[in-house]
């Protein structure tokens, strides 16, 4: 299994330079780190007295894993949950932030744990995933990784918008869907023919 730095260096590489698509809510990013990260924690990397988009554009791929080891991986909790989810929910939480949690609380719930849908990593959260990941070891990480690409699809459903991060221009699996994809077993991935089933109602 790769540790959590080559994990962040793996995002950083997929998440690619300085972008600023109108049509993503988290605005200007690069590396996967947004402005609203950066605003957050007060960053003013070109000293002019505010954080703004030349801020982003400053930011490094070393900074950028740094950023996400210690405020998407550490802060979070995710070091506390078993090793084998840590990975996709890491890679979700730089994706998604807080959702990346509430995807996990939620399929415990369904699973039959007792856990509160806060986007919090407690200590209820962890025994809940502990027990989870002992019950079903041979499913868990697949079960989170479906559950992913399921918010992302419900999401792309209901924000026509961000609809070309789900489904790429060729009519194909777009960055959302490969990348939940990337953290489950094959067998589980949607085929050609299945992925254009699902996404048939979005014209």
């Amino acid at each position: 299994m790769l540790n959590v730095e080559q994990i962040a260096k793996e995002i950083v590489d997929r998440e690619g330079g300085y972008v600023n698509d109108p049509d993503d809510p988290g605005g200007a990013t690069k590396f996967g780190v947004t402005i609203g990260t950066l605003r957050q924690l007060g960053l003013d990397l070109d000293g002019d007295g505010d954080v703004d988009a030349a801020d982003v554009r400053r930011v490094s791929r070393k900074q950028a894993v740094s950023l996400f080891l210690d405020h998407y991986y550490r802060a979070p909790g995710i070091a506390n949950l078993p090793a084998a989810i840590q990975p996709s929910v890491f890679d979700m939480y730089v994706n998604a932030g807080r959702n990346a949690v509430k995807i996990l609380q939620r399929l415990l719930c369904q699973m039959g744990q007792e856990v509160t849908i806060d986007g919090a990593i407690g200590p209820q959260t962890v025994q809940a995933a502990e027990a989870a990941a002992s019950l079903a070891p041979n499913h868990f990480v697949d079960a989170y990784a479906i559950a992913r690409r399921n918010f992302y699809f419900k999401l792309a459903d209901r924000r026509p918008a961000s609809r070309k991060y789900a489904r790429s221009r060729a009519g194909g699996k777009g960055g959302w869907i490969k990348r939940a994809e990337a953290f489950m077993s094959a067998r589980y991935h949607l085929s050609d023919r299945e992925f254009k089933a699902r996404v048939a109602t979005w014209g």
